[in-house]
């Protein structure tokens, strides 16, 4: 009986969210699907990749994948990239494909402290399978089994596209930072069934944090040395989709070439008073010299469904990072302190 109450729980979690974004935990290790503001913002050449499996201990899993590769031009103070996303949702056999073009531009506010603006417009393409699913009206109340018609006329697979569009910025100095983006913003019709309008709802998003050197040396030292790098950063980032809301908050070190991070993740009081926490993020990343660096990280499940059940969520990133012009300021260490994942 346990086993059909979390089935049911699962089932329900799968409708609604085929109307949320995916979301990675090591969101500052995928910048363009956080912010497109942040296009370019490493002030190099960058390409990376993030994998996410959720409930891995089930065996309907919910699989993301990004890919994306952006570049900094410093003739124009603007940073144009390229992301590819793709959501698996296999309980409901949904799947959701993007495939999106950013730019972002730099405005200096002052002495090291920047505006950064960008904006996004992807194609996106929603597939779903029927073909396994199996409705109430083809089970028997009595044994349990299944078969027989359902009776809908749904159709074994069916496709839908559409246009998209975001926009987001962040300010920055060389200590903090903190940005705002708005993703889905004409909330476009994301249905199967002709005719019919089902809005997909704009995700708004606040992001920030601080940084706090821990080498003993001076700002200046910190960022043209960084072989000797030692930091500590604090950071959140707080998501408004539909009904759902969500925060994370953690924390990072940096002993180069080592990371180590923890995150929670969760909503502690909400309007009726019942906390929502969801779960506790342990995160270790490492750069490998030449540009390469590889973060994992694994979400341990606080909530009802239990870490033992869903056995939480692993998530891989990939991110290698270099120089691929000999313009004027290229070199540089950029400004921006965010997290690395």
């Amino acid at each position: 009986m346990k086993n059909v109450y979390l089935l049911i729980t699962l089932s329900l979690l799968s409708l609604n969210l085929s109307a949320q974004d995916i979301q990675y935990s090591q969101f500052y290790a995928a910048p363009l699907y956080l912010n497109p503001a942040m296009t370019g913002a490493s002030e190099m050449t960058q390409i990376g990749v993030n994998y996410r499996n959720q409930w891995p201990g089930l065996d309907q899993s919910f699989n993301s994948y990004s890919a994306y590769a952006d570049h900094y031009i410093f003739s124009a103070n603007s940073g144009v990239g390229l992301i590819v996303n793709r959501s698996e949702q296999s309980m409901a056999n949904l799947s959701m494909t993007e495939i999106g073009a950013t730019y972002s531009y730099r405005m200096r506010l002052g002495f090291r402290s920047f505006l950064r603006m960008g904006g996004q417009v992807s194609y996106m393409d929603r597939d779903a399978y029927f073909g396994d699913m199996v409705f109430g009206s083809q089970i028997n109340d009595q044994t349990g089994a299944v078969g027989g018609t359902s009776g809908e006329s749904l159709g074994d697979g069916i496709s839908h596209q559409f246009m998209d569009y975001s926009f987001g910025m962040v300010y920055h100095n060389e200590n903090m930072w903190f940005g705002l983006a708005g993703h889905h913003l004409t909330q476009p019709n994301i249905s199967f069934i002709d005719g019919e309008n089902s809005k997909l709802p704009i995700k708004v998003s606040a992001h920030g944090g601080v940084k706090f050197d821990l080498s003993g040396g001076t700002s200046s030292q910190l960022l043209n040395q960084r072989t000797g790098t030692r930091e500590l950063t604090l950071a959140f980032n707080y998501k408004n989709q539909g009904a759902f809301s969500q925060l994370d908050m953690g924390a990072q070190i940096n002993i180069q070439p080592l990371v180590l991070g923890v995150w929670y993740r969760g909503i502690p009081v909400q309007k009726d008073d019942m906390p929502n926490h969801e779960a506790i993020i342990g995160l270790v990343g490492i750069s490998l010299g030449g540009g390469l660096d590889i973060g994992y990280s694994h979400d341990f499940t606080l909530s009802s469904l239990g870490n033992a059940n869903t056995g939480g969520a692993n998530e891989i990133s990939l991110r290698f990072s270099f120089l691929a012009t000999n313009k004027r300021g290229a070199g540089r260490t950029t400004s921006m302190p965010c997290f690395k994942y």
